[in-house]
């Protein structure tokens, strides 16, 4: 690990305010942009004292699964801040995401991402675009946990927390009061995951009440990308879920004219990163023809995180008055407002030129707020009551060509004094009872046992008046099914909170 104070501009002996920060090169053309970011923040009076650590392929080569080596987090835990540029994690099994990891360790929860069109400049359908994207980052199918279960059958789990969905969700409100703007919009597919996607719809909705200013509302994910592709003009601040908002991402950055003109935060209690969001690209390194915009826009909201947002905005003006001035890099195609086309570094001359001016045409950087980073904090909530009601048990069983009533009249014959057998279901469709004949069926079943005190209506489609169970009562179910002969692969109880049932019901049930 080395430390590098790069000249006074940011040397802590001549700014007695400035802000440590790590900055890690990265792979592929990071070292470049990284170093005219550097110069354009020295240029425009960033008050910033620099470490710099090493991350990315020399480090996998290494030997470092995750492109990091472990002296570098006391480096990261210590400074506020992390600049980044991109990196390239090798292909084949055993390598770890490099941004994966670091936002999960330091619990960087929101992933922030402002994209703008800058048309006719840069050319864009969509030349009224100005929205920002706040994704939940450590959540969601996002955390990895994924296990093969039978021949046919593989599972990823989606984590979902209320505290998790809660601080995003609070970070969003905030973020959009203190930048000015109008709306949120959460975007789920609760319409489908009633509980999961349930639970961030329902504390968005509770977030919301608490700022009347801003309007809110609410799309199901897969016609709210659609509307976002088409008219990203109608949003403001989009919050959503992990995965739904790494999509959602690329697609408005992509939209707006360029993924090379992306920067990103990733914002946690303690410690941020910010990076550009494209590639390493390895194809171009090393011959000055990278765009450094996106990793400059990532600085420039780095600033605004330390309290420094005036500087901030000096660099943003001075990249859309270099835009507009015709000044493109090769990735910025062919435009008619082309005048000249650069590489990396004079590009980066020509933003530094223009420090101090303002765009002409296009809508400049607010003066920016100097209050520092977004601060939130969630509410604690009183615990509810927890009774167990049941058990989906799950079997790989791949006997009698899977014709689920053999299945289902085996299981009820083990199910006890205790347990009724209330359904069972193949990839979420139920089967048994009263399955049909054309439902395809693997070898993975989802069989749901219940009190057998439980009441439940004539027509069994009906809620269950259910019945609290002893924990011990579970295993001594499991065992049953063992001494039948068949493989359970994995249980998930059944449980009410405050009475409220807390499990989705199967289809048909």
């Amino acid at each position: 690990m080395e430390e590098h104070i790069r000249d006074s501009a940011l040397d802590t002996s001549a700014n007695h305010d400035a802000a440590a920060i790590t900055v890690a090169r990265g792979d592929g053309i990071g070292p470049e942009i990284m170093e005219q970011t550097l110069r354009l923040l020295d240029a425009a009076g960033a008050r910033l004292r620099i470490e710099e650590i090493r991350v990315g392929a020399t480090l996998y080569q290494a030997g470092h699964s995750s492109g990091i080596a472990p002296e570098a987090w006391e480096t990261l835990r210590r400074n506020p801040v992390l600049l980044k540029a991109p990196i390239t994690t090798p292909q084949g099994g055993g390598y770890k995401s490099l941004n994966v990891t670091i936002r999960k360790t330091l619990g960087l929860y929101a992933n922030v991402r402002p994209v703008r069109a800058f048309a006719p400049f840069v050319p864009s359908a969509h030349p009224a675009m100005d929205l920002i994207i706040v994704r939940e980052n450590e959540e969601d199918l996002y955390a990895g946990i994924e296990h093969q279960q039978t021949a046919e059958v593989v599972q990823c789990l989606k984590l979902v927390s209320r505290p998790g969905c809660e601080r995003l969700i609070r970070y969003a409100f905030e973020l959009a009061r203190r930048a000015g703007r109008r709306k949120v919009t959460c975007m789920t597919k609760d319409n489908i995951m009633k509980l999961s996607d349930g639970l961030f719809h329902r504390v968005f909705d509770e977030v919301a009440a608490e700022y009347p200013e801003l309007q809110s509302d609410h799309a199901i994910i897969d016609i709210g990308a659609a509307r976002l592709a088409a008219s990203p003009e109608r949003f403001d601040v989009v919050v959503t879920l992990n995965l739904y908002g790494d999509i959602l991402s690329d697609i408005v950055a992509e939209i707006a004219g360029s993924v090379g003109l992306g920067g990103s935060a990733n914002v946690g209690d303690r410690v941020a990163m910010f990076e550009a969001i494209h590639g390493s690209a390895p194809d171009i390194a090393g011959q000055g023809k990278a765009n450094p915009a996106g990793l400059m826009q990532a600085a420039g909201l780095m600033l605004t995180h330390l309290g420094q947002a005036e500087i901030a905005g000096r660099m943003g003006n001075a990249l859309l008055r270099t835009l507009e001035d015709g000044i493109h890099t090769a990735d910025l195609g062919h435009s008619s407002h082309t005048t000249r086309r650069v590489g990396t570094e004079a590009f980066t001359d020509a933003v530094i030129a223009r420090l101090g001016a303002s765009p002409r045409s296009l809508a400049p950087f607010p003066p920016g707020d100097n209050r520092g980073p977004v601060r939130v904090r969630t509410q604690a909530l009183a615990k509810p009551k927890k009774q167990l009601v049941g058990v989906d048990v799950f079997l790989d069983w791949d006997a009698s060509d899977r014709q689920a009533n053999v299945l289902g009249e085996a299981l009820q014959a083990v199910a006890g004094d205790s347990f009724q057998l209330k359904m069972i279901s193949n990839r979420g469709v139920k089967v048994y009872p009263g399955g049909f004949p054309e439902t395809f069926c693997t070898d993975h079943w989802r069989c749901r046992f219940v009190s057998r005190a439980a009441s439940v209506s004539k027509d069994g489609d009906a809620m269950l008046q259910s019945q609290p169970l002893a924990r011990e009562q579970i295993p001594e179910l499991l065992m049953r099914i063992a001494a039948a002969g068949f493989d359970c692969i994995k249980t998930e109880h059944l449980y009410e909170f405050d009475g409220t049932r807390a499990y989705s019901l199967g289809q048909g049930e």
